[in-house]
């Protein structure tokens, strides 16, 4: 009989620019290059993982976990407002856990926010003068990605149709590096390309680093309910092999979209709206492990829900009590992320918080 400890470890996905070539603990040779490290699940197991120089040891995966179902309120949670205590409907989430930071797409204040941890008030990283399509403006910002070496962040700019560059940390204003796209979701892979979703031609591109023009990766068939097609796509992940997870809003499903694949799979929900464990109703947020199971931000059934990988339906692990103001409740759950230890952070967006639930040691 296995002895595990509960000490879990996970890595979100994290984008990182270095001057190096090839990479290992203590030792580089420089050229930039740009990487996104892909979420891993670790803990104390009797399974020993060695990952370059280093041995760790590892859990075989998120799906054992459990978290407490009382959430405390990290950011907002003051009403709706423009205030710095205050969110106005936010979407998007990064957990920064080196600086130990939360950034979130504040939609209606056109703006985003960074929390620290523990911090009663936010402070404005980019955007917040005025709603609008100026260098210095947002218009219901609604994803970010974040370089924190480089200092810059890129931003989904819905109502502007475009994706923006900005460069936070000397407040230098916006740079378009992808227009004339109603973009929702970002998410970019090992490679450093970039991916987009596009709620109005219902398809999900990517964008090779230079490149002027985006590559259909999943959808681009209309609108509509086949396996080579999309309705409303909004939240986008990315895996270690370059599939393509699309919450595929309208639909109440989400789509795997192997690479180079000509139509997806439906790996969670897909039979229409409802509050079932087989159903979702019109999804938002993911994440996925590393063995490939599934964790949804499933918006209209306010809660979140995991599915293991092949698993024709998911388990609630917080939410699912009712829409409502309680520490156990959501009010629309919009996004989601998980930090370096395990825990848990929903944006909760009509209720104009972020909560956070920690992982249970058991």
């Amino acid at each position: 009989m296995s002895n595990i400890t509960s000490t879990t470890t996970t890595a979100i996905p994290e984008i990182r620019t270095t001057n190096t070539e090839l990479v290992t603990e203590g030792m580089k040779t420089t050229t930039t290059t740009t990487t996104i490290v892909m979420p891993e699940i670790r803990t104390t197991n009797a399974e020993l993982v060695t990952e370059g120089m280093k041995t760790t040891t590892r859990r075989k995966d998120l799906i054992y976990s459990k978290w407490v179902q009382n959430g405390t309120t990290v950011a907002g949670g003051n009403g709706q407002g423009e205030k710095l205590n205050q969110l106005d409907y936010p979407s998007g989430i990064y957990i920064d856990d080196d600086h130990q930071a939360i950034y979130t797409a504040d939609r209606q204040n056109g703006r985003i926010v960074e929390w620290k941890y523990g911090a009663k008030n936010g402070e404005i990283v980019a955007g917040g003068q005025y709603v609008g399509s100026g260098t210095d403006e947002l218009n219901w910002p609604s994803s970010i990605l974040i370089d924190k070496n480089n200092g810059f962040m890129i931003i989904c700019d819905p109502r502007n149709k475009r994706v923006v560059r900005w460069f936070y940390r000397n407040r230098t204003y916006e740079r378009t590096i992808i227009p004339y796209i109603d973009c929702f979701g970002i998410a970019m892979d090992d490679n450093g390309d970039l991916y987009v979703s596009d709620t109005v031609k219902h398809e999900v591109t990517r964008w090779k680093q230079g490149q002027t023009h985006g590559e259909v990766v999943a959808g681009g068939n209309g609108q509509g309910n086949n396996l080579n097609q999309l309705n409303n796509p909004s939240h986008i992940f990315i895996d270690q092999e370059h599939s393509v997870f699309v919450s595929d809003h309208k639909n109440h499903r989400v789509m795997k979209w192997t690479k180079g694949a000509k139509e997806g799979t439906v790996v969670a929900g897909g039979h229409g709206p409802g509050g079932a464990l087989t159903h979702l109703f019109e999804p938002n947020g993911l994440f996925i492990d590393r063995s490939g199971n599934i964790y949804i931000a499933d918006t209209f059934n306010d809660r979140v829900m995991c599915w293991p990988k092949g698993s024709t339906e998911g388990r609630v692990i917080v939410g699912g009590n009712g829409r409502g103001l309680g520490s156990n409740q959501f009010n629309y759950p919009w996004s989601l992320s998980l930090d370096r230890n395990g825990n848990l952070y929903v944006v909760d967006s009509a209720n104009q918080r972020i909560q956070k639930f920690d992982v249970v040691d058991d």
